[in-house]
């Protein structure tokens, strides 16, 4: 099993600095680069990595900690650097390589560590000789396990999110026909990003249960490792069998009284030189916080304030290479929301294809109809909307979601936006 640690700092790692840290498994360890540099890897003298290091990352929402990591770990004030470093599970010692390197980073810049009491700055003795398997050339630092079907990522944290780890091994997996396991404990959650992306095509959440075994945290069927693959047992007629925590802990998932707003919207704009997108994001966003998103990025942590030019530019760029653009945007604390947006160019013009998702608590009030049917006419006005609907259901308002069965989301209201001119031109 991989085990991860995060450094947080308030100045960014400069070289020093880093090459202090990778000096925490002795002189004689080799360092490789992945991704045009964005990751170095620690390597044995014959080349198998213990150790990745993903570059660092400028972080402007503190809260963004909390949401991820937990309470345990102190809120900075202000932007911090996040770089976070992945240990393989085959080496013992690799856990402490990373909680070294972490330490390193902190004992010079300053900072906080999580898992909170991990780190340390000693030089850590690696056996020798050092025998490990070889990792498949080009295999992303994420993927624990790679068969011909799959790949299989292992993650021991709270809260499981899409960073850009999880995001490469997706992309990698998806251009070679393979399909992406990610196992956790059945303590871990997944923020909405992750668990929109692994509801997707063939890829699974696998829960490791101590007493039961590996079940779907998704879909609760039981699963069998069977010929490089988590796949469903089946009963006699041909059904997935059910795993047992999957349907007795149902409650967990939505305490009492709390709720999620879901609501998918779908734009459609004429692909003109001075078009700005996220303005159907961000006036929906005002009209039921109060307040418009406060980030963007591309993966979580998400680390950029909010801004309609850049992510237009973002998406700009990323068409002209023939691909879509992938945006996650959230807001503040006291309202939680998040949302994920695909930007694509077709026909019919530049399309957005939004879910906002809001959390409230049980003293909190839903919007009513009334607001939302405004909404839709205003962004139907103002913002080229083709398409809005709305759903409302009993969920965890920290939006996110634990492996146990899931209240079925109701429609809050008949919401249909008329066509916009682009969609009525493509339909003609």
């Amino acid at each position: 099993m991989t085990k991860d640690v995060i450094a947080l700092t308030p100045s960014m790692p400069d070289p020093a600095t880093l090459l202090a840290g990778l000096y925490a498994g002795g002189p004689d360890l080799t360092v490789n680069t992945l991704a045009d540099g964005a990751v170095l890897q620690l390597c044995t003298p014959d080349g198998i990595p213990l150790l990745s290091v993903e570059a660092p990352q400028l972080v402007h929402h503190s809260d963004e900690i909390r949401r991820l990591l937990g309470v345990q770990v102190p809120l900075p004030e202000g932007p911090f650097w996040w770089t976070e470093a992945r240990a393989i599970g085959a080496l013992p010692e690799a856990e402490r390589l990373a909680a070294s390197f972490a330490g390193r980073l902190t004992s010079v810049l300053g900072g906080a560590v999580w898992p909170p009491d991990v780190a340390h700055t000693d030089v850590v003795q690696l056996p020798s000789p050092i025998t490990l398997p070889p990792v498949p050339a080009g295999q992303p630092p994420a993927v624990d396990i790679h068969t011909d079907r799959v790949s299989v990522v292992v993650q021991d944290r709270p809260v499981i999110a899409l960073t850009t780890w999880l995001s490469d091994a997706l992309a990698e997996a998806a251009a070679q026909g393979r399909a992406v396991q990610l196992v956790t404990p059945p303590t871990s959650r997944l923020t909405l990003p992750i668990r929109a992306a692994l509801a997707f095509s063939s890829h699974r959440w696998v829960v490791q249960h101590p007493e039961t075994g590996y079940y779907d945290g998704l879909r609760g069927a039981r699963l069998q490792w069977s010929d490089g693959a988590f796949i469903e047992e089946r009963a006699p007629d041909g059904t997935p069998r059910v795993a047992e925590p999957f349907t007795v802990t149902a409650g967990a998932a939505a305490p009492v009284g709390e709720r999620q707003l879901a609501l998918s919207l779908r734009t459609v704009h004429p692909a003109t030189a001075d078009l700005v997108l996220g303005g159907a994001l961000e006036a929906t966003w005002q009209h039921l916080t109060g307040a418009p998103p406060t980030g963007w990025g591309t993966a979580e942590p998400v680390n950029l304030p909010w801004s309609k030019r850049e992510l237009t530019e973002l998406a700009r760029t990323r068409a002209q290479k023939g691909a879509p653009t992938f945006l996650i945007t959230l807001g503040t604390p006291e309202q939680p929301a998040i949302a994920t947006t695909r930007i694509v160019h077709t026909p019919a013009g530049i399309e957005e294809h939004t879910t906002l998702v809001l959390g409230y608590r049980p003293d909190d009030t839903v919007p009513p109809d009334t607001a939302l049917s405004e909404l839709a006419q205003r962004l139907t006005a103002r913002h080229n909307l083709a398409t809005l609907f709305v759903t409302v259901r009993p969920a965890r308002c920290d939006l996110t979601a634990a492996p146990n069965a899931e209240h079925s989301p109701a429609p809050l209201t008949p919401l249909s936006a008329p066509c916009s001119a682009a969609d009525a031109a493509s339909q003609q």
